[in-house]
């Protein structure tokens, strides 16, 4: 799904609220999906990024902060934003504590909504940014040889050249070789880019 600005998954048991917020958001350059309850929500869901959840927290079949659970279960991390007409403190307390980027009362300031939304959809680009770096580095990672990964574990370690060597049994000219190939394969322009992606992503 293409998009200008993200994606918004509007979840809310109020028609005239969903289509209320459905034109003020299109109308702001997002792309929206509104959902009149949390279990068609899930039966119909296909993850887009970037994208927030916008999320009342009392529906009739399922309540938001149970939905929030449940996409934790599911490790989708798409960034949530509550919104409430009334909402005891304690659901507040938790739905934060849970990961939720804010708690937004109805009726809500536009201003303030948007640049929650906002603050969200950065969130959630970031997020799928590591993701698929992470997904670069650990097939990188992969294509090394036995030896080029034992190189790379002792070269993390802060071993020297010539200290490999002697573990190897070989001569240092072997090393630059296989250190120079994992520099290449991990795409890394030195040692310390090298460590860093290393325990980033805890290679191994």
């Amino acid at each position: 799904m293409t998009n200008l600005k993200g994606h918004v998954y509007l979840i809310d048991d109020d028609a005239s609220m969903r289509s209320s917020l459905t034109r003020t958001l299109v109308d702001a350059g997002y792309t929206v999906q509104d959902f009149s309850g949390a279990m068609v929500f899930l039966e119909n869901l296909m993850p887009v990024s970037p994208a927030v959840i916008l999320l009342d927290m009392q529906m009739p079949d399922v309540s938001g902060l149970d939905l929030q659970e449940q996409l934790f279960k599911l490790n989708l991390k798409t960034p949530i934003i509550f919104i409430s007409g009334q909402s005891q403190p304690k659901q507040i307390v938790q739905s934060l504590k849970n990961g939720a980027i804010d708690f937004l009362f109805k009726p809500f300031n536009l201003t303030e909504l948007l640049t929650t939304i906002e603050s969200g959809i950065t969130k959630d680009r970031a997020q799928f940014e590591k993701l698929a770096q992470e997904g670069d580095v650990k097939k990188n990672f992969a294509s090394l040889t036995p030896r080029e990964k034992e190189v790379c574990h002792l070269l993390v370690q802060g071993f020297k050249n010539k200290e490999i060597a002697e573990q190897f049994n070989l001569v240092d000219a072997t090393i630059k070789v296989h250190k120079s190939r994992v520099m290449e394969k991990m795409q890394v322009n030195s040692l310390q880019n090298l460590v860093a992606l290393y325990l980033q992503f805890n290679l191994e």
